[in-house]
Parts: C-alpha cells; sequence; structure tokens
C-alpha cells in the first residue's frame, strides 16, 4: 500500500477506534445503575479469574476503573494525545474482554478469532504507525510547558 494512503488511512483509524471507545465508555459512565459484574460473573474462559473482579468487595472499583478506562482511552485517541499508551490501554481491554465470553478456543462465528481480536489488532496498528499521530493535539502539547515534562512529554 503507498505510503500516502497509511498517511490518511492511520489517523482516521484512531479517530474511529477513539469514537467508539469514548461512546462505549460514556454510557457506562452517566448510567448509575452500569456494573460489569454480570459479564465477568458470565465468564466461560478463567472463570474464577473474572469472578473475583465481579465480587462485590472489588466493583467498589472495577466499574469505575473500566467505565473511565474505556472513556478515557477514546478521548486520547480521538484528540491524538497519547496515542501510543492509549492504543495499547484499548489492547490490554479488548485482551481483557475476549476471554470472559468464548467458549476458548471456540467463539460464536469460528475459531479463535472475533471482533475483541480485530479490534485489538487494530489499537496495535495505530499505537506503532506513526502516521496515526497526523492531525492531532500531541505535537501542539508537546512544543507547549507539557512537553517540557519529562514523563509527560514523552508520552504525548
Amino acid at each position: 500500500m503507498k505510503k500516502e494512503v497509511w498517511e490518511y488511512a492511520a489517523p482516521l483509524l484512531r479517530f474511529l477506534l477513539g469514537w467508539f471507545m469514548f461512546f462505549a465508555g460514556i454510557e457506562k459512565v452517566i448510567n448509575p445503575e452500569w456494573s460489569a459484574s454480570g459479564f465477568l460473573m458470565a465468564a466461560k474462559t478463567f472463570p474464577d479469574f473474572y469472578a473475583w473482579f465481579a465480587s462485590a468487595s472489588q466493583s467498589w472499583w472495577v466499574d469505575p476503573l473500566n467505565a473511565w478506562g474505556i472513556t478515557l482511552v477514546g478521548v486520547a485517541l480521538v484528540l491524538g494525545v497519547a496515542v501510543r499508551p492509549a492504543a495499547l490501554a484499548g489492547l490490554a481491554l479488548m485482551l481483557l474482554y475476549y476471554f470472559p465470553h468464548v467458549d476458548f478456543p471456540y467463539v460464536e462465528h469460528g475459531f479463535i478469532v472475533e471482533e475483541h481480536i480485530i479490534y485489538g489488532a487494530a489499537f496495535l496498528l495505530v499505537a506503532f504507525l506513526p502516521a496515526a499521530r497526523r492531525f492531532s493535539f500531541s505535537r501542539t502539547l508537546r512544543h507547549s510547558f507539557l512537553g517540557r515534562i519529562p514523563v509527560i512529554g514523552n508520552l504525548l
């Protein structure tokens, strides 16, 4: 594929993944009834691992961390800020969401690969394609006072 195509396709993929994650997360943030425990308790693969996260003693931090994590990954990708850490966090979330609902290695419509794996691959592309940072606020922030702060400047 020509380099020019990636110059536009990668930022578009970044933006679309961000949009998807933002709306998936914000609906959880604004719904006080939402909890991850139902999803986690229905885990077919590693049920004991996921049941621990679903327990009442863990939901006080699991639910908001999940909801805000998804939302903030989305915001970062839409704005193009901290693209690599956000995309890698998105990849980690997709891997965590993959296992509970599959009877590994069998998935609903195939074998091993389903939508969370596809999303994970897309997050991986966004994380490591330099073109994904085009049309973003990263450059502006890197040249601001925030960019001079060693840890923050490296993340931008």
